[in-house]
């Protein structure tokens, strides 16, 4: 497969990639973008319609909360919905803990509400007008983003295709109804002024609850019929994703093998009942993922990558003693605030070297002697390599350290991916983030844990999760991500070659390449797990495997970084992992209200993360020295 690189050099706000309603991203093009995004700069707010789905609500999600709050809220009160009773337990549980913590008492309320299609006696339900239990959670108006972060940093909210269902089925209803439908709030149907971000300062005018600000999205001028549903149908039917949603359970197992590596003869094809990789008779053999009697019954699909490290760590908190964990590296954002937020807290050691593992051991052995008969840590949680620095942390020492003072090792291998590396044999648990690169997309959301049967708690983790897993995936992504999914391997291959070739050429011309140093050397480091901790990448690394197709730059002056930025020609907005290039200037994006506590770490603020695609290596090669001599001319200017 090939791709030309596409520009959103004028669709600031819009999906990417484009002219998908799924779509997991957004076009900021500029680096005033970025930074107008995250001050909640009018211009930028009133452009947005899309974005990562744990920081901007979907459309569709929104007007079925709408409806939602205009039948059962009272006095004002704003929602979130989830997919199941646990996860809106879960929900409002955070919600009264994080309220009162800032001095707020608050009513929160959960409402289960039956989305079920009307049918005349004479016409049977089909497979795909079943009910759908939804689970709203109402609460103040005014700690809306004190709920917003449970959303954020689960990710267990339900999905945007889980909404657009709802509102179809509502839609029926009202179509079969005399009584005309609610009118929605005006806050729906015009602009929400309040600053859409992921980490920012407080804005004026929004609501001060003495935590993190996690203001509402904005809500564009259009509105979601806006987008035509004939096209929409189109580019679903075109692409062959309409399978019926009964063929979920099959995608679902077909996903569960792939990532298990039981598969012996993965297939392109679809069967009578769904994917044929998930049919009952599909040819299995053992796991390719470096651990004996690996199956797909030790793999747990969830709605997002977050969603799986959530989960992770909650199983980690019923099946251990409940101490402190560690995180280890310095790793995506909401990683660590799970850690924080949830559970006894953690331990940050944020630079992932050989220092921090000798801090950690002496850490480990002072509180053992000073409590010899519990575990000194709950877990670690790493990963390899780490976003954004692409660090790979020393496996074997880590996996030595959690049997010799018996702790878990959970392990997110969702950048390098399991076609490059295999970190399972060091881990109790994996989890990945399969909205990245398996499924390479953009359009669709999905999280993975995997359990390593050779590990020391591993019965006690499959009989909790025997009793106590709930399959909230939906059907209808699942379809998507398994179909994504199925060249999985090929796809990862291209860009490894492609992201390769573009990071030797951009060392090259850093302060630490070959190139002689002049006033006119623009990059300070390219992080690359090839430069970046290689020995310790190249123990879990593949025969044949590559370094992933993810790399940060940083630069001799912020100048050179936004010029570099803004000339490269390439999509730019959040997320990684998609099957065309992909910019964003990371740390504004991810810790612009912590700026220095993140340079701490290295990762400093004009750090530009790119994930590259599948476009033909020549053109890319062209756009890097575009950007390349951007960014040259402008550290000329500095000097």
């Amino acid at each position: 497969m090939t791709a030309v690189v596409a520009t959103g050099n004028d669709t600031l706000g819009h999906a990417v990639p484009p002219f998908t309603p799924h779509a997991i991203s957004v076009s900021l093009p500029t680096w005033r973008d970025n930074v107008g995004y995250e001050e909640g700069e009018k211009r930028v707010v009133e452009s947005m319609v899309s974005g990562y789905p744990r920081f901007f609500i979907h459309l569709s999600i929104q007007k079925l909360a709408s409806i939602c709050e205009l039948k059962f809220g009272i006095n004002g009160e704003k929602c979130l919905l989830c997919p199941s009773k646990r996860a809106a337990d879960h929900c409002r549980e955070f919600i009264l803990a994080r309220a009162a913590l800032s001095g707020i008492s608050a009513l929160v309320r959960l409402v289960r509400y039956l989305v079920r299609p009307e049918h005349a006696p004479s016409q049977p339900s089909s497979s795909t007008d079943e009910c759908i239990e939804l689970h709203i959670i109402l609460f103040p108006a005014d700690i809306f983003p004190i709920a917003k972060q449970f959303w954020q940093h689960t990710g267990m909210g339900i999905s945007s295709r889980f909404a657009e269902r709802c509102l179809a089925i509502l839609d029926s209803q009202q179509s079969s109804s005399p009584v005309a439908p609610p009118r929605l709030p005006v806050s729906w149907r015009s602009p929400y002024k309040a600053p859409n971000k992921h980490y920012s300062k407080h804005m004026p005018g929004s609501p001060s609850v003495g935590v993190e600000s996690r203001s509402s999205v904005s809500l564009p001028s259009c509105s979601p019929e806006a987008l035509c549903k004939d096209q929409d149908t189109y580019i679903e039917e075109r692409y062959g994703r309409n399978l019926p949603l009964s063929a979920g359970a099959h995608a679902k197992r077909a996903l569960r093998r792939r990532i298990a590596g039981v598969l012996v003869h993965d297939t392109m094809d679809d069967g009578p009942h769904g994917p044929s990789a998930g049919a009952l008779d599909a040819e299995l053999g053992p796991s390719s993922r470096g651990v004996k009697d690996v199956t797909e019954n030790d793999v747990f699909l969830f709605p997002t990558g977050m969603a799986a490290i959530w989960n992770a760590h909650q199983l980690a908190l019923a099946v251990r003693p409940m101490t402190k964990s560690v995180c280890f590296g310095f790793p995506y954002t909401d990683t660590l605030k799970i850690l924080q937020k949830w559970g006894p807290g953690c331990h940050f050691f944020g630079h992932g070297q050989d220092s921090d593992a000798d801090t950690l051991e002496k850490l480990l052995e002072q509180t053992s002697r000073e409590n010899p008969s519990t575990p000194p840590i709950l877990a670690i949680f790493t990963e390899f390599p780490s976003n954004p620095l692409l660090r790979s942390p020393d496996l074997p020492r880590l996996r030595s350290l959690a049997d010799k003072y018996d702790f878990l090792l959970v392990v997110d291998d969702t950048i390098g991916n399991f076609v490059n590396i295999e970190v399972l044999p060091y881990a109790d648990v994996v989890v990945s983030s399969l909205s990245k690169i398996f499924s390479g997309c953009a359009n669709t959301m999905g999280g993975s844990l995997v359990l390593n049967p050779q590990g020391r708690h591993y019965a006690a983790m499959k009989q909790y999760l025997s009793t106590n897993y709930e399959d909230v995936y939906f059907n209808e992504d699942a379809l998507f991500m398994e179909r994504n999914s199925r060249d999985f391997a090929q796809r990862v291959r291209i860009i490894d070659a492609n992201t390769e070739a573009i990071c030797d050429y951009l060392r090259a011309r850093s302060l630490s390449g070959d190139t002689p140093h002049g006033d006119r050397i623009a990059i300070k480091e390219v992080y690359y797990p090839k430069y970046s901790c290689p020995s310790n990448y190249a123990i879990c690394q593949i025969p044949e495997g590559g370094y992933g197709g993810l790399f940060s730059l940083t630069f001799t002056s912020l100048a050179a970084s936004r010029a570099f930025f803004d000339a490269l020609p390439c999509l730019k907005g959040p997320s990684l992992g998609t099957n065309f290039t992909l910019a964003c200037p990371y740390t504004i994006l991810a810790h612009y209200n912590e700026l220095e506590w993140a340079a701490d770490y290295g990762v400093e603020e004009g750090l530009v993360r790119i994930s590259v695609g599948m476009e033909e290596k020549e053109v890319l090669m062209r756009c890097f020295e575009v950007a390349l001599k951007a960014a040259e001319a402008a550290t000329a200017v500095v000097n």
